[in-house]
């Protein structure tokens, strides 16, 4: 009997480890998020903007564009362009194209980054196709834009910037309707 005590001790304490790992798992995301805030880094993007801007033709800035598909995502996705050489305050497109080689519709979502991570709070996207889930049959194609300003405050010795894109398949939780074309 004197040795049950301690073990029923040791299993509540494991158990109590347990739901406190699996809660701390839950809170990852949200203190993430909250500590990338706080120190600027990870490079989010500043959001949907929709002030306006003086163009600065004094500086020229260049935007490289990178797309990549997480590792279930099986979509042809890419910018148009490379890169695009802008001035500070002008309003800026670039199209990205994805094509779903699959035999089944499909939802995607776009979701961004910004390097260096410094200037990231000066890049602001006035359209941008990572503000909605994306969702295309068996087989299109879409061009999909991003509009976006360089904010005319961004540091002087900022003149690169990339602009990152990671597009997930998320079919599986935000299923998409298929399109019945006739018959």
């Amino acid at each position: 009997m004197a040795e049950s005590v301690p073990l029923k001790r040791l299993v509540t304490r494991l158990l109590i480890l347990v739901v406190a790992m699996f809660a701390f798992g839950f809170a990852l995301v949200p203190i993430y998020d909250v500590m990338c805030k706080a120190f600027g880094i990870n490079g989010k993007t500043a959001g949907q903007y929709e002030g306006s801007q003086v163009v600065d033709p004094s500086r020229q800035v260049r935007v490289q564009f990178l797309s990549t598909n997480a590792i279930d995502m099986v979509w042809d996705f890419y910018a148009k362009a490379d890169e695009v050489v802008v001035n500070p305050g002008a309003v800026t497109e670039m199209l990205f194209v994805a094509y779903n080689p699959t035999d089944k519709p499909m939802t995607a979502q776009a979701v961004p980054s910004i390097s260096p991570a410094e200037a990231a709070m000066y890049f602001h996207k006035t359209e941008c196709f990572c503000f909605t889930q994306q969702v295309l049959q068996p087989g299109q194609r879409i061009e999909m834009p991003v509009r976006f300003i360089v904010d005319r405050d961004m540091p002087k010795d900022v003149k690169n910037l990339t602009l990152a894109y990671t597009l997930f398949d998320i079919t599986a939780r935000q299923p998409p309707v298929a399109v019945h074309t006739g018959g």
